[in-house]
């Protein structure tokens, strides 16, 4: 007994800490708050977009790492479009949505938020950036986004999603 409360005191004594805390995640809003909002009310229509095998090239092109999913949920009205994906920030997945009006980003916003750090990107100071973004045909977006010290990989996340969401609703209406 002494000997484990001996080890213990050590550890706490040269701070350790266990690295993996659970996070619980913080939904901001709703998925369908974020739909009704996009689009003044009205709930759009839930449709799915098939990827083919070059659709497909592209978004792992865009995430430099695979996607598992053969088909990606949009919402649909008036010729806008909503899209609510998730992406990896650092460890856990961080839920967005994203709103294309004329081929252009109307709205981005966090809608669950599940990592330790970084939480800032869900504030309108950061996402406000990517109004009016389009897509370039290196599939980059024709703005610079600046970038939050200790949200790098939030940050990186957030673009990528944003990038991808120009690209599927460029190609749902062509």
């Amino acid at each position: 007994m002494f000997r484990s409360a001996l080890v213990f005191f050590i550890l706490l004594f040269v701070g350790y800490m266990p690295t993996h805390s659970a996070q619980a995640a913080t939904q901001y809003q709703s998925n369908d708050a974020f739909i009704s909002q996009a689009f003044n009310g009205n709930s759009g229509d839930a449709k799915v977009l098939w990827l083919d095998d070059e659709l497909k090239q592209a978004v792992e092109a865009i995430l430099a790492h695979r996607f598992t999913k053969m088909r990606v949920r949009y919402w649909l009205h008036n010729n806008e479009t909503v899209w609510i994906m998730d992406e990896i920030g650092k460890e856990s997945p961080i839920t967005v949505g994203i709103h294309v009006k004329n081929q252009q980003i109307a709205q981005t916003k966090v809608l669950v938020y599940r990592e330790s750090r970084g939480d800032e990107v869900r504030h309108d100071f950061f996402t406000d950036q990517f109004k009016a973004a389009k897509l370039t045909e290196q599939h980059q977006l024709d703005k610079h986004i600046d970038g939050i010290t200790g949200a790098t990989l939030s940050v990186r996340a957030l673009t990528k999603l944003s990038r991808i969401a120009l690209l599927l609703d460029a190609h749902i209406n062509q």
